[in-house]
C-alpha cells in the first residue's frame, strides 16, 4: 500500500507521516503543487494541516482541488486540509467564534468508517482559528466538541473523510486507531 501525505505547511506534516512509517505503510510527504501524475499511483491520500487560513488563503493550498476532483482514491483531510475539504464541497469556512489550541473533548455521533471503535467521548489535540461551519451536501457529521460543530465528517459514496483535530499528535487519544481505520478504507 503507498500513501502520499501532502504537505500543506502543517506543523505536524511529518508526524502523519511517521504515524504511517509505523503502521508499516509504504508513505511519501509530498508538496501541495505536486502534479497528479506523481501521486497517481497512491492508494491513498492524507491533506496535511497547515498554516494558511482556508477562509481567506485557500490559494495556499495548491493543487489540492484538483485532487479532490480528480482522484478515486480515500482522501483523508487534516484541520486545514479537513477545511479545505469542506470549502470544495460547498461548505462555508471561515474563522472560529473560539479557535481552539490544545486538548479538547470530542463527541462521537456516528462511529463507523474513520471513527470505527474509538471511545464515545475522547480527547484530541487541536491547533486552529478556522472552521467548517455546516456539513456539505452528501458528507455525514460524525463528531463536534463543545465549542466546534463539525470535528469530523465523511461522505463514503466518494471517500472523502475530515478531522478538525489531529490524530497524529501523541496526545490525542485513539489517534493511531483512526489511521488504521484510513488505511483500512485505503486497503485495495
Amino acid at each position: 500500500m503507498k500513501i502520499y501525505v501532502i504537505d500543506n505547511g502543517g506543523q505536524w506534516t511529518h508526524r502523519e507521516w511517521r504515524v504511517l512509517r509505523d503502521l508499516d505503510v509504504n508513505c511519501e510527504i509530498k508538496s501541495n503543487e505536486s502534479k497528479l501524475d506523481d501521486i497517481r499511483d497512491g492508494d491513498g491520500l492524507v491533506l496535511s494541516g497547515g498554516a494558511p487560513s482556508i477562509a481567506y488563503e485557500s490559494f495556499k493550498l495548491g493543487n489540492t482541488a484538483e485532487y479532490l476532483k480528480i482522484l478515486k482514491v480515500p482522501i483523508l483531510g487534516i484541520c486545514a486540509g479537513a477545511q479545505f475539504m469542506g470549502m470544495h464541497y460547498g461548505s462555508k469556512v471561515s474563522p472560529a467564534i473560539h479557535p481552539e489550541f490544545g486538548k479538547v473533548e470530542i463527541t462521537v455521533l456516528e462511529e463507523d468508517s474513520i471513527l470505527k471503535g474509538v471511545s464515545r467521548k475522547f480527547f484530541a489535540w487541536e491547533s486552529h482559528n478556522d472552521e467548517i461551519k455546516e456539513v456539505p451536501s452528501g458528507f455525514e457529521l460524525l463528531a463536534s466538541s463543545e465549542t466546534c460543530g463539525v470535528q469530523a465528517m465523511a461522505n463514503k459514496n466518494i471517500n472523502r473523510y475530515a478531522l478538525q483535530f489531529h490524530p497524529e499528535v501523541e496526545h490525542t487519544q485513539f489517534g493511531r486507531s483512526i489511521f488504521k481505520n484510513f488505511l483500512e478504507l485505503c486497503a485495495p
